[in-house]
């Protein structure tokens, strides 16, 4: 009889965790710039989930309300439009809001080296320079914390198409705490007390012909 009890309990704790990963999912992401040298890959180039940057049904006229660097740009407001003439039912605020969960959830996962969340978020060029750079890290001996303290800024700063890919740029500005340790557990890097302020643009992407309603992250810069 215990051991009946025990399969159902393990039956629902999985079935909650898948669907979280259903809910969380269809985040985007990559990742950039510090204002200090970080033990993470964004400087180098940062499976079933809810449909993001798309309207749900019955909002058609669904506003947009999303933060643009600049709203007067005309090749970002033809790039969004180019986008919304290719997939009718894009919503920018959708997508903004899923930019911004995706942020904090890459961070996190690349800290705590968690493969499958970033396998699941990041393009596989990107994926394989995260996967590398824990590799390193844990072959140092060292640990990684992230604590992603508030998203002071996020804009959209480029839209448009490529091909039947919709591409989408943000830049973020937030404050974290960061800090590495080694295997004894000296810090070596960063400072666990103190927030630093960190701007990063991450690009996201999404075949707009494809059933598949997931954006990935495949691509960062530094800021100029």
């Amino acid at each position: 009889m215990s051991d009946g009890f025990a399969y159902l309990d393990i039956l629902f704790f999985a079935m909650i965790a898948a669907f979280v990963v259903f809910r969380l999912g269809s985040v985007l992401g990559r990742r950039t710039g510090h204002e200090r040298r970080r033990e993470t890959p964004f400087e180098a180039a940062p499976d079933k989930v809810v449909p993001f940057g798309r309207r749900a049904a019955g909002n058609e006229e669904a506003g947009e309300t999303a933060p643009i660097a600049d709203a007067a740009d005309p090749a970002l407001k033809a790039g969004l439009t180019e986008i919304r003439l290719q997939d009718p039912h894009f919503d920018l605020d959708h997508f903004f809001e899923g930019a911004k969960a995706a942020f904090e959830m890459i961070l996190t996962a690349f800290a705590r080296g968690d493969r499958d969340t970033l396998r699941m978020l990041l393009a596989p060029e990107v994926y394989d320079s995260f996967a590398r750079a824990i590799d390193e890290r844990l072959a140092r001996g060292h640990e990684l914390t992230v604590e992603v303290v508030a998203i002071r800024r996020a804009e959209v700063v480029e839209a448009g198409m490529r091909g039947r890919r919709a591409r989408i740029t943000v830049r973020f500005l937030s404050e974290q705490i960061t800090a590495t340790r080694d295997a004894e557990g000296h810090l070596v890097d960063g400072n666990p007390s103190k927030i630093q302020e960190v701007e990063d643009i991450w690009t996201f992407e999404r075949d707009v012909r494809s059933s598949d309603p997931n954006w990935q992250l495949v691509e960062t810069r530094v800021p100029e």
